[in-house]
């Protein structure tokens, strides 16, 4: 296991700044997904990992030699593409075996690995068959083992499952982060899939136009996004603008057009004074509602404007005055008739982020 270190990169396309003095450190053995929209930079820092690019200020450490400018095979690195790049002519262990081949491996310790490595991703019975014999779901699984056959220092992967229907998504999914536990390998992971990244990641960075904007745990950034543009990517999340009324250490009172609310900052390093802007990030899971006021804070007063009805859930548009609120209820009770007249929707002030940028 290596560690993966990127100290202030920065990578130019013409006059196009892709990556603005990047710093970000990757552990040994995590599973790190880099996210963003399209053009944010993620697939960029990938392929500068990988050795595709060579940027023109900063270092790519891997462990504590320097990779910057190193050629891509010699950098050890498994990779992954969105395309399964298989060679249509080989079959199943051809293609795995190209690596070794290519590495002059002795052949019987080729046999060997490529029988392990098609056997790690469940496919020894389908060695002999042809890419185009295979389902979508088995190509990239063979596209897997080529890449840890060749027994690389970390696995760099750019949206591996985007041509993959959505059962087969969710399948791969656990599949993918079960082979690089148990292979102990520093993985890399593109994908622009919120729901990818928070069921699968040890930890993720959120990029955008070439810089990071947050690195945390899953938990830690759906839960404490340290700014609007984070929140706004990941899940779905109601704003709430306001002014501050009051400052308590990190919790915040925050005067609303709907209300006072009692909240924590996202970023507890800005720090807002008393009378400034911020914005309130309110999760749609996290609001409870009830026939009567729970709370004479963080208490929204509206009527359900439309539902959705899922079963498990329902999702509500909720509206307080001139606005709505989304709102989902688990185990869902205000539906139908039971949706009719006012209701009351509170949040637990640990549920309210308050958000300065």
């Amino acid at each position: 296991m290596i560690s993966i270190k990127i100290q202030q990169l920065t990578k130019r396309f013409g006059a196009v700044t892709a990556l603005h003095k990047l710093d970000l450190t990757i552990e040994p053995g995590e599973l790190f997904f880099l996210l963003g929209p399209s053009g944010c930079g993620k697939t960029t820092l990938l392929r500068s990992m990988a050795g595709f690019y060579i940027p023109e200020e900063g270092k790519i450490l891997f462990g504590d030699e320097d990779v910057t400018r190193l050629a891509p095979h010699k950098r050890n690195t498994g990779m992954m593409f969105q395309s399964y790049a298989l060679w249509p002519h080989m079959t199943v262990a051809g293609n795995v075996a190209f690596g070794l081949e290519e590495r002059r491996v002795p052949k019987d310790e080729i046999k060997r690995r490529v029988g392990e490595a098609l056997e790690s991703v469940r496919m020894n019975q389908y060695a002999d068959r042809k890419p185009n014999q295979l389902s979508g779901g088995q190509q990239q699984r063979v596209a897997l083992a080529r890449a840890l056959v060749i027994r690389p220092r970390c696995l760099l992967l750019d949206e591996p499952l985007s041509n993959l229907d959505a059962k087969l998504r969710l399948e791969m999914r656990t599949e993918i982060r079960r082979v690089c536990k148990e292979f102990k390998l520093t993985t890399v992971y593109v994908t622009h899939d919120q729901k990818e990244a928070l069921s699968v990641s040890d930890r993720m960075a959120i990029l955008e136009h070439g810089h990071i904007l947050q690195v945390g745990t899953p938990r830690e950034v759906y839960r404490r996004p340290t700014r609007k543009t984070v929140a706004n990517f990941i899940g779905e999340t109601d704003f709430i603008t306001g002014k501050v009324a009051g400052m308590h250490g990190d919790s915040v009172t925050v005067e609303t057009a709907i209300g006072r609310f009692d909240g924590v900052l996202g970023d507890p390093g800005q720090r807002p004074k008393v009378g400034d802007d911020v914005t309130l990030s309110v999760r749609p899971e996290c609001w409870e509602l009830s026939r009567e006021r729970l709370s004479e804070r963080n208490s929204v007063q509206g009527t359900i404007g439309g539902f959705v009805y899922l079963g498990e859930v329902a999702q509500y548009d909720f509206v307080v005055r001139d606005r709505t609120l989304k709102v989902f209820e688990r185990n869902p009770r205000f539906v139908d008739g039971a949706s009719r007249g006012e209701l009351f929707a509170t949040a637990a002030p640990e549920d309210v982020v308050v958000l300065v940028s």
